[in-house]
């Protein structure tokens, strides 16, 4: 082999190596980046979890049909017409409420003529919720508009997508 040819394999191996040598630097560089990548709020699970719900309760207000009420009054209203009467301490376990947020939004209700209670006579301690007439008039509007507002609040992701969703969060609650 004449000098050139052997001085041209040397280059080209010599090329191979600086490549395989490049990629392994540039593979090691974008691990350590992405190791040593600053804090970034917007890639947290909390702060993402909170701009989705601001997102879905913009929606929900929008499209529940009735712009006096709440995600929360909402699915105690819903939880009134499912049980037709509840304790408060149990609706308040069954929409995810603690016992003073519960108090606010049963007041609330009552404050509307949507909910009336009465003393559990089984347990004087407990008291009985149930919708008004004016209160199954209104839950029965707002439950027809509910599947819609869900719908908006999914559009953005395809059935698969919406299903994964709804199954992750079931999962973290």
């Amino acid at each position: 082999m004449s000098r050139a040819g052997v001085a041209k394999e040397q280059q080209a191996g010599g090329a191979m190596r600086s490549n395989v040598a490049k990629k392994q630097l540039e593979s090691k560089a974008a691990s350590s980046s992405t190791a040593s990548r600053p804090y970034r709020i917007e890639d947290q699970i909390g702060y993402l979890l909170r701009r989705a719900h601001q997102r879905a309760s913009a929606i929900f207000q929008s499209g529940i049909g009735d712009p006096n009420i709440t995600p929360t009054q909402y699915s105690s209203l819903a939880k009134l017409d499912e049980y037709t009467e509840l304790s408060q301490n149990l609706l308040g376990r069954l929409v995810g409420m603690d016992k003073a947020t519960m108090q606010g939004v049963v007041r609330r209700l009552k404050e509307r003529g949507l909910v009336d209670s009465r003393p559990d006579p089984g347990d004087a301690r407990r008291t009985l919720l149930s919708l008004t007439t004016e209160g199954q008039r209104l839950v029965n509007k707002l439950l027809v508009n509910g599947p819609a507002v869900s719908r908006e609040t999914l559009k953005p992701l395809n059935a698969q997508e919406q299903k994964q969703l709804l199954d992750l969060l079931s999962r973290i609650i």
